[in-house]
């Protein structure tokens, strides 16, 4: 099994379903409302803890309802919790509306998440230990980074998807080994519109990129090497939510395992690939076994 760290976010996601979502001004009528313990850390954690990954949890829970919830969520996929606080106040929370196109509209409140500013001690043993360290940006930026430098000091592979899209400093990226934004935290970051012209674009701040094109794949580039195209297996969308944490977490497994990054990259859509088919973004999340078969047909 491979050893994997995830610092980042938990969230109770609060899930409307509708028809297709509100504009701004207007009132629709939903059919279905949900709490789902999600957040992209969260997200991440779950799935590479399915899809095999010994997983360990770095991050903040609120002393509320929510964070109890959370916290057993994680445990039973097998998350090793032991470095997720609890802190006084509210958990982070994730707005969610979903149509049904499948498409997702996310409004996200930090609560416990915004309190982790920095590295506690421990911390950075428990990454040294990992061979992998994932990141995402639901945290304060401060984190993200010290968490990145930590890795690269104890020669740990860093993946970093850089949502919610932002500017990014050098100091970051240069401290990452794989960037996985999708399209538009891509064009965010570098400005161009076209995927390919934006990975290429990436890989002067870091080595490796994958853009990730929902429905369409996702596209491979690297150093002295020609960007690779992998596509995706064609499926009916059900809810594309935590799709691509699905994706970020198989991907981990998959590389910590030694596969090499075309099958990787396909391992990693087929876990995405299923998880679409179903509500929800944890609940959603595929095992190993249903991965393999999906792979493999």
């Amino acid at each position: 099994m491979t050893d994997i760290v995830v610092l980042g976010s938990t969230n109770m996601d609060l899930v409307t379903y509708v028809e297709k979502a509100p504009q701004r001004g207007e009132t629709v009528s939903g059919r279905e409302f949900r709490t789902i313990p999600g957040g992209k850390g969260a997200n991440q954690a779950i799935a590479a803890a399915r899809a095999g990954g010994l997983v360990s949890m770095i991050g903040a829970v609120g002393n509320d309802g929510f964070g109890t919830r959370l916290r057993s969520t994680l445990e039973h996929s097998g998350v090793d919790t032991d470095d997720l606080r609890t802190v006084e106040g509210p958990s982070g929370t994730a707005h969610i509306v979903v149509d049904d196109e499948g498409g997702n509209a996310i409004v996200v409140i930090p609560g416990a998440n915004g309190t982790l500013d920095h590295l506690s001690p421990g911390d950075e043993g428990v990454i040294a230990a990992a061979g992998t360290l994932l990141l995402q940006l639901e945290i304060p930026l401060a984190a993200v980074l010290a968490g990145a430098q930590a890795a690269r000091r104890h020669d740990v592979r860093t993946i970093l998807t850089p949502a919610p899209a932002q500017p990014l400093p050098d100091e970051l990226l240069g401290a990452i080994d794989l960037l996985v934004p999708n399209e538009h935290e891509a064009t965010t970051l570098t400005g161009r519109t076209d995927p390919r012209e934006a990975a290429t674009a990436l890989l002067d701040q870091v080595r490796e990129v994958v853009v990730t094109l929902g429905a369409a794949g996702s596209l491979y580039a690297a150093r002295g090497a020609e960007p690779l195209a992998v596509p995706a297996p064609k499926v009916t969308a059900v809810d594309s939510t935590g799709a691509g944490d699905v994706f970020v977490g198989a991907l981990a497994v998959a590389l910590g395992e030694g596969r090499p990054m075309p099958d990787a990259l396909k391992w990693a859509a087929a876990a995405a690939a299923l998880s679409v088919q179903r509500e929800g973004a944890t609940e959603s999340m595929p095992y190993r076994p249903e991965i393999e078969e999906r792979y493999a047909s």
